[in-house]
């Protein structure tokens, strides 16, 4: 019953802060206006982050030992969501904001929040990373936390993902004892959930780098903490599974530029979500799209912890064959869109 009731203040505590954080959004001028490479038409508010961080944090202080990872945790999240409340209000630069996002991940590693060792998945055996566990550490969490960043582009898009992969790692957690992962996934899910409540299309704020960095970072530290820990052959895999979407639109984006010739950190309109838009969905359609298909990848994550090595290592085949057909057929890892577009036009 304790549980259920941290769930619900992370819940609402978040959903009567949103309204606020609205109108202090637009006195401080974090507003996201229109542009070539966005897809809404007029200026929104962007610090939506800003709650679900008081949200989650406030309960978790209210509600959990001060231990040494969850000083960690509290510590390194409001280091990267002030980072972010800053980029919202003044738009700094991505070298700034990666230094950040640096910091905060050595802060984890600093509270004992990090990859000791990586299961090997084709043998009963783990690898000892020794020293190179902090650069290991240090770059999922800043690799997780740019993911879930760059797939922030539609209403309700990163939050709906984010939720998602957060009830699948307490899912995740609860069948493998891991009773604080269990009830900080939650909470963190309720959080985000109270804020899509003004974010689901046609959305009323954006949560902004604030919200989408904090929920990576959360995400990825959250895994670290579930999975790193347990000694199983496959769970290298889980969290990668769990966070399916946001890993595989940002390496498919890497590919796709570095072919393409262009720069790899250069943003662009060939997103999964701009792909599918282009495929003629709408908006909420294309949402909606995502959440089955990311629902659909935490759910074999989960399968993967129930059976044996050898079903797991044969269903990561299937997976891998069908997210690579399915990203060349959509467009994801194809030609760019303006190439694809004029080729049609000449066709024509």
């Amino acid at each position: 019953m304790q549980y259920i009731l941290y769930i619900m203040g992370s819940f609402f505590i978040t959903l009567g802060l949103v309204p606020l954080i609205k109108k202090l959004a637009y006195k401080v001028g974090a507003v996201d206006n229109p542009c070539q490479r966005k897809v809404h038409f007029k200026p929104m508010p962007r610090l939506g982050g800003l709650a679900i961080y008081l949200g989650f944090i406030a309960m978790v202080l209210l509600t959990q030992p001060l231990t040494q990872q969850i000083m960690g945790l509290v510590l390194g999240s409001t280091i990267i969501a002030m980072i972010g409340v800053v980029d919202d209000i003044k738009d700094i630069s991505p070298k700034l904001k990666l230094i950040g996002q640096i910091i905060a991940a050595c802060v984890l590693v600093a509270f004992n929040i990090d990859v000791d060792y990586i299961t090997h998945p084709f043998a009963n055996g783990v690898v000892s990373l020794g020293y190179l566990s902090i650069p290991v550490t240090i770059l999922w969490v800043v690799g997780i936390t740019n993911a879930v960043n760059l797939i922030d582009g539609l209403d309700g898009l990163a939050a709906g993902l984010s939720a998602i992969a957060a009830i699948t790692l307490a899912i995740v957690g609860y069948s493998q004892g891991h009773i604080l992962m269990v009830v900080l996934s939650l909470m963190l899910a309720a959080s985000t959930l109270g804020f899509l409540r003004y974010n689901f299309y046609p959305a009323q704020i954006f949560m902004g780098d604030s919200g989408s960095m904090f929920l990576g970072f959360n995400l990825s530290a959250l895994a670290i903490m579930g999975f790193a820990k347990s000694i199983t052959v496959i769970s290298v895999f889980v969290p990668i599974l769990i966070l399916g979407i946001p890993i595989f639109d940002t390496l498919f984006a890497i590919i796709r530029r570095y072919f393409n010739g262009q720069p790899i950190f250069k943003a662009d309109k060939e997103h999964l979500h701009h792909c599918l838009l282009n495929k003629g969905f709408t908006h909420k359609q294309t949402v909606l799209v995502i959440y089955v298909i990311n629902i659909l990848l935490a759910g074999t994550g989960v399968l993967l912890t129930h059976i044996t090595t050898a079903q797991s290592v044969l269903i990561l085949a299937v997976i891998s064959t069908m997210v690579l057909w399915s990203a060349q057929k959509i467009g994801v890892i194809g030609k760019p869109l303006s190439k694809r577009i004029s080729q049609q036009t000449v066709g024509k």
